[in-house]
């Protein structure tokens, strides 16, 4: 069985002033991060900007943080992509540096049928039959759910042995866990539905809140997998303002602004998104500092 941990961090891209790939930062960042309750790092998915990254610049950046990660946390590629030949090519090159997983999001913008979907998750499994991939069905992103009957003939593919689950659709993620077998693994998909979804078989989270409170997501996690899920709720209901937070507008523009005012200098996301306003940034230090997450609080 393969283990990813229970806090994967979908984790940021940071820029420079003038736009580029600033991998020095991106360094030190996977390295706090792994120090601080994260088991995975999730790097060039959704929170990543993977959308306006290059793949050289996304080849570059799984080097970088392996190197800063090495023997502390695994690393999964988000290598995903629309057209399946694509996604193929960018698998295969990410699995030559040996990384732990692959992140596959489901093909956005075609809205291929269920059929369409098995197809290119099974020609890509097959291309890299040795690397673990793990399913991203984002359907507010991407324009198309991925069903749980569908997940139930992926789950029977070797190497796909995982799915991040942000449909919202609890119901949804209820028929996987009946349909999987026991060894395919439900990660949580929204960080306010984690403890909801412990509940009905998942294992933990991709998480975008794991950059500031990874630490008190492993212990909520760790909590309920004990029975203490009084101690758990009483956690999740501490973070879920940050939860909220976190997507008052697209995400990552609200975390690289709590970052930001943590001292992170991990700039303002690409084009065509852009940095938040001001009432967001009030929202998220007002919540920052009530959490004590603020550098000065």
């Amino acid at each position: 069985m393969v283990s990813f941990g229970r806090v994967l961090t979908a984790m940021v891209t940071p820029f420079t002033q003038a736009g580029e790939v600033n991998f020095q930062v991106a360094e030190k960042l996977a390295a706090h991060l792994a120090e601080h309750g994260t088991d995975t790092l999730v790097v060039c998915g959704t929170t990543g900007e993977s959308p306006t990254l290059s793949w050289d610049e996304e080849y570059q950046l799984f080097k970088v943080v392996k190197q800063a990660v090495s023997g502390k946390a695994k690393i999964i590629a988000g290598t995903g992509s629309n057209s399946t030949q694509e996604a193929i090519e960018a698998t295969q090159k990410a699995s030559q540096l040996n990384l732990d997983g692959s992140l596959q999001v489901v093909p956005y913008y075609n809205k291929p049928p269920q059929e369409g979907l098995y197809q290119h998750f099974k020609a890509v499994a097959e291309s890299v039959p040795d690397l673990p991939l793990m399913l991203y069905n984002v359907p507010g992103r991407t324009g198309q759910n991925l069903a749980s009957e569908t997940v139930s003939r992926l789950a029977m593919i070797p190497n796909i042995v995982a799915i991040k689950e942000a449909s919202g659709n609890l119901d949804q993620v209820g028929e996987i866990r009946r349909l999987t077998p026991a060894d395919f693994t439900i990660y949580s998909g929204d960080d306010s539905l984690t403890l909801p979804l412990l509940s009905i078989g998942a294992a933990g989270v991709v998480s975008v809140a794991s950059h500031l409170v990874g630490d008190e997501l492993n212990q909520m996690i760790q909590s309920f997998e004990v029975g203490d899920v009084r101690s758990a709720a009483k956690m999740h209901l501490r973070l879920l303002p940050l939860f909220k937070a976190l997507f008052l507008t697209a995400n990552p523009i609200p975390l690289k602004a709590a970052l930001s005012l943590q001292g992170w200098q991990v700039g303002i996301a690409r084009l065509p998104l852009c940095p938040p306003t001001v009432e967001v940034t009030d929202t998220l230090k007002a919540v920052l500092e009530d959490l004590h997450l603020c550098v000065d609080s």
